[in-house]
């Protein structure tokens, strides 16, 4: 009977240390912003967005230059004009400091959106190869490495390799 217990105690910690050793994860992590910026999609992205933003830098310095031109002009002529011209003038000028400022804000929302609408894309790209190496090593975790992204200490498996082998890069 003390041998049956015995023999009862010994499977239930055989069983339990196995399962023990099951339950353990594994864990790797990668650096995904160094990823994303390896990627040529990346370089083809931040291409187009520095084109959308010259553009519009380009515009907003051609209506700055207008305004200024006009307050130059309106300064000059000032002692000549009637006081109620002169009111006219600073409303005009006032005008076109608003419509060079709402024109900014709103070529900053379309920047921001373009970004979005340019990166999604290569960030899915990027999260789909991290997976498919995960997956495939039969890694459960991955925790991203990137400066600031809170992961203190990185000793584990480093996908980088792997993943830009997979993605061609």
């Amino acid at each position: 009977m003390k041998k049956l217990q015995l023999l009862f105690v010994a499977a239930v910690l055989f069983i339990g240390a196995t399962s023990f050793m099951n339950a353990q994860s594994k864990v790797a992590h990668i650096d995904t912003q160094a990823l994303v910026e390896a990627m040529p999609e990346m370089k083809s992205a931040q291409g187009q967005l520095d084109k959308v933003k010259k553009t519009y830098d380009a515009e907003i310095k051609a209506m700055a230059k207008e305004l200024d031109t006009k307050v130059k002009q309106y300064e000059g002529e000032a002692s000549t004009k009637t006081d109620e011209e002169n009111a006219k003038r600073v409303q005009e000028v006032q005008g076109m400091q608003n419509n060079i400022g709402a024109y900014r804000n709103q070529a900053l929302k379309d920047l921001q959106q373009k970004e979005v609408d340019v990166l999604q894309p290569v960030l899915e790209k990027a999260r789909a190869a991290i997976q498919k190496v995960a997956r495939g090593k039969g890694i459960q975790y991955v925790l991203d490495s990137s400066t600031g992204a809170g992961l203190l200490l990185a000793d584990g498996v480093d996908l980088m390799s792997d993943v830009k082998k997979e993605l061609g890069i």
